[in-house]
Parts: C-alpha cells; sequence; structure tokens
C-alpha cells in the first residue's frame, strides 16, 4: 500500500472540539468487513453486536500532565515543552518535543514555572522524537516528579483546541484510566460510560485491560510513500497474565474478542504464538499495522474516525478492508460524523 491510498477529502469543521454531552451518546457507524454493509447507531448500542461473554479488550492508560510552557535562558522566549519519555529516573532525563524546535540547541537552558523554579538543560537535539532534556532538580524522586506534573498541563492536541479547559481534566481520560504515563489517551475507550459498562455486565459481557502508554508514534507524519519504509516509534506496554488468559480463552470458547482502539490492537498483535495465542508480556513494541495484514487475535474494532494519512487510519483499513474503510469515511464526511479524539465511533465487525 502506498501513502497516497489513504487520502480523502476531509473538511476541517468535522474535528470534534468538544466531547460529546455524554460518553456512550455519540454516534457509531458500524462496518461489517465481511459485506461493507454500513449502519448508523449511537454507541450505547454497542452492547447489541455481542453475545454473552464476548470480549472487550481495554486500554488503561493514564495520560499525564505532559505539556510544559517554559522560557529560554538570556533571551526569555517563549517555548513549550511536550515530554514524551522518561529516559533514566535517576538522572531526570526525559526525551521530549520542543516548539519553536529551531530556536534550541544543546547547552541551552530552559526555565519553567513561577520564579524560574525548575530548569532544564538540553543535552541532545539529534533525537528522532526531538530533544533530549536533564532536567536539574536536588530533591527526592517523588518531590520531582510530583513538580513536573504540578507544572504540566493535559496535552489536548492544539487542532482540537489550542488551550484545554476545565471539562478536559475529566473527558480526556478514560473512566477506566488507572496506569499513568500515556502522553495521549486511547481516544476509542472514552465513549464507556459507568452505565455502559453496568449493562455490559447485565449482559454478560466480559472486559478485561492491558496498558499501552500511548507516545508520538502514531501522530508521526508518514514521509514515505512506500508504507513498508516507515519506522514507527516505540510504545511501552504490559500484558498480564490474567489478560493473556482472558484472552485466550474467549478464544478458545469461540466467543469475540473486541479490541477497543488501535492502541489495543497493537498491543494484542504485536507478540502472537503459533497456536495464535498471546502471553503475559511487559516490554515495547513498534509494530505498524496497515493492509495487507492477517490478524491473529480480534474479531472486532473499536476505533475514533482518524485524519487522512494518518497511521490509526491505516490500522482500521487493514482491519476492515481497505474499499470498505475508505468507502465508510467518504460516507462519515457525507454524513458529517465527528472527526478525531471527541469525535464519533465506528465498530468494525
Amino acid at each position: 500500500m502506498k501513502l497516497s491510498q489513504f487520502g480523502f477529502d476531509f473538511p476541517h469543521e468535522l474535528i470534534a472540539k468538544y466531547p460529546s454531552e455524554e460518553r456512550d451518546e455519540c454516534r457509531l457507524m458500524v462496518v461489517h468487513k465481511d459485506t461493507g454493509e454500513i449502519e448508523h447507531r449511537i454507541f450505547k448500542d454497542i452492547i447489541e453486536y455481542a453475545a454473552p461473554h464476548d470480549l472487550f479488550v481495554f486500554n488503561d492508560a493514564k495520560v499525564f500532565p505532559a505539556r510544559m510552557s517554559g522560557n529560554k535562558e538570556k533571551t526569555g522566549a517563549e517555548i513549550d515543552v511536550f515530554l514524551l519519555r522518561e529516559l533514566n529516573r535517576d538522572q531526570r532525563l526525559w526525551d521530549v518535543l520542543v516548539d519553536p524546535a529551531r530556536k534550541i540547541r544543546i547547552g541551552n537552558k530552559l526555565y519553567f514555572g513561577e520564579n524560574d523554579s525548575l530548569v532544564a538543560e538540553v543535552i541532545d537535539n539529534t533525537t528522532s522524537r526531538g530533544r533530549t532534556l536533564r532536567f536539574l532538580f536536588d530533591g527526592s524522586y517523588e518531590e520531582f516528579r510530583q513538580t513536573l506534573y504540578q507544572m504540566g498541563s493535559l496535552p489536548v492536541p492544539k487542532w482540537i483546541r489550542p488551550h484545554a479547559e476545565e471539562i478536559d481534566k475529566e473527558r480526556f481520560q478514560t473512566i477506566f484510566a488507572s496506569k499513568e504515563g500515556a502522553v495521549a489517551c486511547p481516544a476509542a475507550g472514552l465513549h464507556f460510560s459507568k452505565i455502559l459498562f453496568k449493562k455490559m455486565e447485565i449482559h454478560d459481557i466480559d472486559r478485561t485491560f492491558l496498558t499501552l502508554y500511548m507516545g508520538n508514534a502514531h501522530f508521526h507524519n508518514v514521509d514515505v510513500e512506500d508504507l513498508s519504509k516507515h519506522k514507527m516509534d516505540s510504545e511501552q506496554y504490559s500484558i498480564s497474565e490474567e489478560t493473556a488468559q482472558a484472552v485466550n480463552g474467549a478464544r478458545a470458547r469461540g466467543n469475540k474478542v473486541f479490541a477497543v482502539g488501535v492502541t489495543v490492537v497493537r498491543a494484542l498483535e504485536t507478540y502472537v504464538t503459533t497456536k495464535r495465542e498471546i502471553r503475559a508480556f511487559d516490554g515495547w513494541t513498534n509494530k505498524f499495522i496497515f493492509p495487507p495484514y492477517q490478524f491473529s487475535i480480534p474479531d472486532a474494532m473499536v476505533t475514533n474516525f482518524h485524519l487522512p494519512y494518518s497511521t490509526m487510519l491505516m490500522t482500521a483499513a487493514a482491519f476492515g478492508g481497505y474499499h470498505n474503510i475508505m468507502n465508510a469515511y467518504k460516507v462519515a464526511v457525507d454524513e458529517k460524523y465527528q472527526f478525531g479524539t471527541y469525535g464519533d465511533a465506528m465498530l468494525i465487525i
């Protein structure tokens, strides 16, 4: 597949600026991958597509306040820093993105907080993720982490809204978020409410959780036409023994496995045995799924509507079939579905 095959006419006013009033009352497009049939539903209707003891797999990663605003030494120029990955807790090393990047060089110091109470020094500007900072902090690691989080804000993408507001503190997290460390939220999980979870329990629909700390991998622009040459950044993930047993057990019973989001699909498909089972794992994945691809684990996928040329769109197209999904996106534009993190959802089944 080629990058150019994932473009489509997209009016930017379809990007959702705010979440739906109720989590589970956004629109839901159901795409039947075998026939290409499309249904238009409300998200809470999703339980109608699951049988007793079908299994929903969620990503329980929690977003931390990864966006920081600071100033450059001497010039006082305003610098935005986006924390990506902690490299070394003892040395306080972080991989970050900085904006504007052109103004930052090795050796520059950046100051954050009132009275410039937190200082960071740029020690590398050659990483694929942007820059590496060493924070200069004399207190304990716990004090440093607390200071870092107090100075940061939730990294709601600027293409949604330039400034996060009070509503985002709750709605930019899933109701089951518990493992802090992600810089982007697993958006497909945002549509599940406490009421919907209770209805799933009443209908004996099972659920389990894995953790994948979503970084910047899925938001990097693909800059090669041949998708096989695109290299994804690695993201840390963990599958517990309990989750592995739940997934393998559902498959053995003949129940469907619903992967809630691209991150869950990526985690489930990274290490699969010859018996098409998964194992408990704690490590990193740089898996890039695009068509054609033979899936081993999930039978259904829940996802949001993604922007043209995005790797998330490519993964959805791999799961649902390229022509089915690209046609569904044309219908979504015509029917004015909402796109992006706070947008509407698609069930591919």
